[in-house]
């Protein structure tokens, strides 16, 4: 498997009546009421291209969080914006969309822990994500509680080592691969773990843009950028770091500077 380049993504001009979109096109806020947040990718997705944001805010009140998925409709068609992605998007057909819940993970079979322990040691000893002949960098993908008053709680709450998926911090993105029938599967990501396929049977032939949801209690997201080369030498010492701890608050007790120590938990 090699490298892969692609271009940076940003977020379509066509986005839903409560949406503004930063200068840069890398920033959707939805800035009122919960609805009218539907964002697109600017451009097409490549197969196997992950359009990745991070949850920036959060707004109490509502019930419900961010929706994303793929679409087949080039959003300069739409003649009418749809106010919702579920349903009224969907509705529509060519389109594929699916809600981000708190407790969202891909279905495994085994005990709660034996899951759990699984996740934690594949996820510190391999740097990439592999989604069929899909190779990418891992260190982009995560999210992770920035140092804080209360960061320790999610720490203590999830043992995991990732973030619950609808936390602030939280990353998630989506991205199709092609299949051998011409068709391909939609795939969700979730802090650096692929929840298996979301959709199969989408058109390949066609363009696929990402869709972005920002509904409810999910204000507003931040397009993270994803190099698709080798990993760089922070991140191979950090995995060679992690490797011999158990979880991510065991740094706390080496004897590193505290910079390095935030980095090695991805702080």
């Amino acid at each position: 498997m090699t490298a892969v380049c692609h271009p940076p993504t940003r977020f379509h001009h066509v986005h839903g009546a409560n949406v503004c979109v930063d200068p840069s096109g890398t920033q959707a806020t939805r800035v009122e009421s919960f609805a009218n947040g539907l964002c697109f990718s600017l451009e097409p997705l490549a197969p196997g291209q992950i359009f990745l944001v991070e949850i920036e805010e959060k707004e109490l009140g509502w019930c419900g969080h961010l929706r994303v998925g793929l679409t087949a409709h080039d959003p300069c068609s739409l003649d009418v914006l749809p106010e919702y992605s579920l349903p009224d998007l969907v509705n529509m057909g060519d389109s594929w969309v699916f809600a981000i819940t708190r407790n969202h993970n891909r279905v495994t079979v085994g005990t709660a822990e034996d899951q759990a322990t699984t996740r934690v040691r594949s996820f510190l000893s391999n740097p990439y994500l592999l989604i069929e002949q899909v190779r990418i960098p891992r260190d982009k993908l995560v999210g992770r509680s920035r140092p804080g008053r209360y960061s320790h709680l999610l720490d203590d709450l999830y043992k995991t080592n990732v973030l619950p998926a609808t936390a602030r911090r939280s990353r998630i993105g989506v991205l199709y691969t092609l299949q051998p029938d011409g068709t391909a599967d939609m795939h969700i990501v979730i802090n650096g773990e692929d929840m298996g396929p979301s959709a199969r049977g989408l058109p390949a032939s066609r363009p696929l843009y990402a869709v972005i949801d920002i509904f409810a209690s999910t204000k507003s997201v931040r397009v993270i950028q994803v190099e698709y080369g080798f990993p760089s030498l922070q991140t191979l010492c950090r995995l060679a770091i992690q490797k011999h701890i158990a979880h991510r608050l065991d740094i706390d007790g080496l004897n590193l500077p505290p910079v390095l120590k935030n980095f090695c938990k991805y702080e």
